[in-house]
């Protein structure tokens, strides 16, 4: 009998394939998009060295607290646009989008608008 995979497990596969052909360097990092059902993660990687150089996600208190009385794909355009300013203050402003086998659509795409707006080139 076929066993139906769930629906993470397949995002997982997916994030995989096209981890293949992405990777983030010194000179262009990757910017990593997690998103759970309550909040959303974004990373900005080099993974030459391993390093994650900037974060932001709606779990920090003061992004948190403005978040509050947001919708989800507004709160996921506010990330964007605090890790972007965070990259930019830091000296990245081109980075390789990775949208962790999600579809390009909602608060993923939202986040990339955010951070389009905050100053990242992708």
């Amino acid at each position: 009998m076929f066993k139906k995979r769930d629906r993470n497990e397949v995002r997982v596969i997916r994030h995989e394939r096209v981890r293949k052909k992405i990777s983030g360097t010194p000179e262009r990092p990757r910017l990593c998009v997690y998103r759970s059902n309550a909040h959303i993660y974004a990373q900005i990687i080099d993974d030459v060295k391993g390093n994650t150089l900037f974060a932001a996600s709606t779990v920090e208190k003061d992004i948190a607290a403005q978040v509050a009385e947001m919708d989800k794909k507004a709160a996921a355009k506010l990330v964007g646009k605090v890790v972007a300013e965070r990259a930019v203050a830091g000296g990245v402003k081109e980075v390789v989008f990775d949208r962790g086998g999600y579809i390009y659509t909602g608060r993923v795409a939202q986040l990339a608008a955010g951070a389009r707006e905050g100053g990242l080139d992708f």
